[in-house]
């Protein structure tokens, strides 16, 4: 290959590091909103900063809440947003393609094969996050499909820039020009450039340049990080434990050691998404937990004068009826609590919530116990017991010992928080 360096190589490894700056700065920049612990709206489009998605469910907020979104989290409130990495990175990727592309023909070779290398790295790490929101998240949030493209776009400039610095490298020198009556005298061995011995010089350098770009901004991150511990622990107790008539629900598993008490509604979406999180984190099994149900249905609970949940009040009866199924039956219920609210709401109502309890747990027992007196009396006294507490009307409420985890505490502070409060539990 004779002449100068293809440009638009360059070029593309340029746009495409400033595109995924971009979308790891908004990545971050919603990640650190968030620190306050209160609920923001965050970004999620293909198009950086063009829209701001709202305060409701969406793949970029369930990939923020979700346990991959960063590290350390049982070490800092939040832990540190794998963003702030890409921000790092992409940074010096954008700054070495800068200095290839105004160096033009006089670029050091080393230097663009080495950028070639490693612009192949942040594809490697995207591919990774890829797997994970296929496998373990089901949906895809468009800030980080942003940075899976930008990945692409500079890996493909990087191998071509590559490929170009090889070639260049690998030309034959030219045969010197013959004398006058004299034949060509045979080309001397080629020596390797001084810019090429610098560049492997370098090499160890550049290595170290990017490591500090790498890590720079989550140093920065933490450092600046404020004290949660007074918050955390901020929430409120519980004034009572126990429960004089035995109404409350235990759950003991093998092993457990940690007292908890959960105020739930079965047909509760957060009261669903907390339990599948505390499954998931793997705490719900070392808990020794007391389950207080508090169905957001007037048709039982005085405090309301209408349904949040139509049918929580029936369900909740079947839980109550289940004796050591009870778990399982909270779990049926969470499982099904979308077809089961469609019922309720349906013409026939209950009726129909009845029947899927019916065709699920059998007709036998369970059914007559959902309308003797004995288990509205035992309901009775739960709904009592969260009064005597002073208790918001709210699900969930989840107390570890006496201690109240505070809402804000639930989603990117809840590994952290935790850990604070019942360091046994030994979360990850």
């Amino acid at each position: 290959m004779s002449g100068a360096p293809r440009r638009w190589p360059t070029v593309l490894a340029l746009v495409a590091a400033l595109l995924g700056l971009a979308f790891g700065g908004l990545s971050t920049l919603d990640y650190s909103k968030h620190l306050d612990r209160q609920v923001h709206d965050i970004h999620c489009s293909f198009v950086p900063g063009l829209t701001g998605a709202d305060a409701s469910e969406n793949a970029c907020r369930a990939a923020m809440y979700s346990p991959y979104s960063a590290i350390f989290k049982d070490r800092y409130w939040g832990g540190v947003p794998i963003s702030l990495f890409a921000v790092g990175a992409f940074s010096f990727f954008a700054a070495f393609a800068l200095y290839l592309l105004l160096a033009g023909p006089r670029r050091n070779r080393t230097a663009a094969q080495f950028f070639g290398l490693l612009s192949v790295t942040p594809l490697l790490v995207s591919i990774l996050m890829f797997a994970i929101s296929a496998l373990r998240l089901g949906q895809y949030c468009k800030t980080c499909v942003g940075i899976y493209i930008s990945s692409i776009l500079l890996a493909v400039a990087g191998i071509i820039t590559f490929l170009d610095a090889r070639k260049a490298t690998d030309a034959p020198a030219a045969a010197p020009p013959a004398e006058a009556g004299g034949e060509a005298p045979a080309p001397a061995p080629a020596a390797a450039p001084a810019s090429s011995k610098l560049g492997l010089v370098l090499i160890p350098v550049w290595l170290l340049v990017l490591g500090i770009f790498t890590i720079t901004p989550a140093l920065l991150y933490v450092s600046a990080l404020p004290n949660y511990n007074t918050y955390i622990a901020g929430c409120g107790k519980l004034q009572k434990l126990t429960e004089a008539n035995n109404a409350l629900i235990k759950m003991t598993p093998a092993g457990a050691t940690q007292p908890a008490t959960m105020f739930v509604d079965p047909l509760c979406p957060t009261c669903k998404a907390f339990h599948k999180r505390l499954a998931a984190e793997g705490i719900l099994d070392k808990l020794d937990t007391t389950l207080v149900l508090f169905p957001l249905d007037n048709e039982c609970n005085w405090m309301l004068d209408r349904a949040l949940h139509p049918g929580a009040c029936l369900v909740s009866k079947a839980i109550l009826c289940a004796g050591p199924r009870a778990p399982a039956v909270l779990d049926w219920a969470y499982d099904n609590q979308e077809k089961i609210l469609e019922q309720a709401k349906s013409g026939a109502g209950l009726a129909n919530v009845r029947s899927m309890i019916r065709d699920t747990w059998g007709q036998g027992g369970l059914d007559a116990c959902i309308d003797a007196k004995e288990t509205k009396l035992r309901l009775d006294r739960m709904l009592r017991y969260i009064v005597d507490n002073q208790l918001p009307v709210s699900t969930p409420q989840f107390f570890l010992g006496d201690t109240r985890l505070c809402e804000e505490d639930s989603d990117i502070g809840f590994s952290y928080t935790i850990k604070k409060l019942a360091p046994n539990l030994g979360v990850r």
